[in-house]
C-alpha cells in the first residue's frame, strides 16, 4: 500500500478505535461486561469493513480509474447494507448487549467516515502528472511568447 493509502488508513483507523475505546469504556459502566463485549465487536467489525472497503477503492482506482467514483459510490453502499445485515444478524444474541452493539456500530462507523473525509480533504495528492524533463532536472524549457 502506498505511503498516501498507509497514511489515510492510519488516519481513520485510530480515531476509530480511540472512539471505540471510550465505547468500551462508557458501555461496560452502563451495561455491564456484555455491553463492553458488544462495543469491543462493533469497533472491530467497523475497522474491518471500512479498512477492507479503503483498500478495495484504492486498488480500483490504481487499476480502472474510470470506474473509481461508481465503485465508491457503490463500495459504501455494500458497506451499509453489510453493516445493516450483521446488525440484523446479532440483533438477538446473548453474547453481547445488542443495543450497546449498535450504537457503537453507528458510532465508530461515523467516526471512520468523517476521518477518512479529513484525511483525503488534507492530503496533497498530485491531480496531474508532473513532465520527466521539467527545466529543473536539466531539459529546456520551451519558450512561448517574446523574449526581452
Amino acid at each position: 500500500m502506498p505511503s498516501n493509502d498507509a497514511r489515510t488508513l492510519l488516519q481513520a483507523a485510530v480515531p476509530t478505535a480511540v472512539a471505540g475505546a471510550v465505547a468500551v469504556v462508557v458501555s461496560g459502566v452502563v451495561a455491564g461486561g456484555k455491553g463492553a463485549i458488544g462495543a469491543v465487536v462493533a469497533t472491530l467489525v467497523v475497522i474491518l469493513f471500512m479498512g477492507l472497503g479503503l483498500y478495495v477503492l484504492q486498488r480500483t482506482a490504481k487499476s480502472l480509474p474510470h470506474l473509481f467514483q461508481a465503485m465508491g459510490l457503490m463500495l459504501y453502499a455494500a458497506q451499509i447494507l453489510l453493516l445493516f445485515i450483521f446488525m440484523a444478524a446479532f440483533k438477538n444474541t446473548t453474547l453481547f448487549n445488542p443495543r450497546v452493539f449498535a450504537f457503537t456500530l453507528l458510532g465508530t462507523t461515523l467516526v471512520w467516515i468523517a476521518m477518512q473525509t479529513r484525511a483525503h480533504m488534507k492530503a496533497k495528492i498530485l491531480y496531474v502528472e508532473p513532465d520527466s524533463d521539467s527545466p529543473s532536472k536539466g531539459g529546456k524549457s520551451e519558450k512561448t511568447g517574446h523574449s526581452s
